[in-house]
């Protein structure tokens, strides 16, 4: 069976940046395993995807505009540290934070006696990835499955509807 729309697809990836360097992997772990279709993946990705076949492998480049965007500088800010007196705040920490454009999640990027400094951008954003793939299995969505928007495993979906 190829991969279309309304089809399970099993796959493991790894995503590079630009230089070579890993980013991500599920080649040591559960393989992703998705709704085709439902725009759970980047679009350039998803539409890579699109006719293979269980045992195809590929590799896909995506640059950064078609990925997470360019970075914005605007997105990183410096806070005032009495901003955040109800809990301890860590670089790395991820918030939720009130914007003009509703909720978002900002990293926490630095952190000084005065200030925290955190950045709205994704994680990715500015990098140019590349995808290796491998395709390990394509099936057709059941009716519950294609009903509910997402892949349920041999036990169902884990949650009730």
């Amino acid at each position: 069976m190829k991969i279309a729309d309304k089809t399970v697809v099993k796959m493991h990836y790894s995503v590079l940046d630009g230089e070579g360097n890993l980013i991500d992997s599920s080649y040591e772990g559960e393989p992703l395993e998705f709704l085709h279709g439902t725009k759970y993946l980047l679009e350039d990705l998803e539409n890579a995807l699109n006719d293979k076949a269980a045992g195809d492998t590929f590799e896909v480049s995506i640059p950064a505009d078609n990925a997470y965007g360019q970075r914005i500088d605007g997105l990183v800010q410096k806070i005032e540290s009495k901003m955040f007196t109800e809990f301890d705040v860590e670089v790395g920490m991820q918030l939720r934070a009130g914007t003009d454009n509703g909720e978002q999640t900002v990293i926490v990027i630095d952190k000084t006696d005065d200030y925290v400094t955190v950045d709205g951008n994704h994680p990715l954003a500015g990098i140019d990835l590349k995808f290796d793939v491998e395709i390990l299995d394509v099936r057709a969505a059941t009716e519950e499955e294609l009903s509910h928007g997402h892949v349920h495993s041999a036990g169902g979906c884990g949650h009730s509807h």
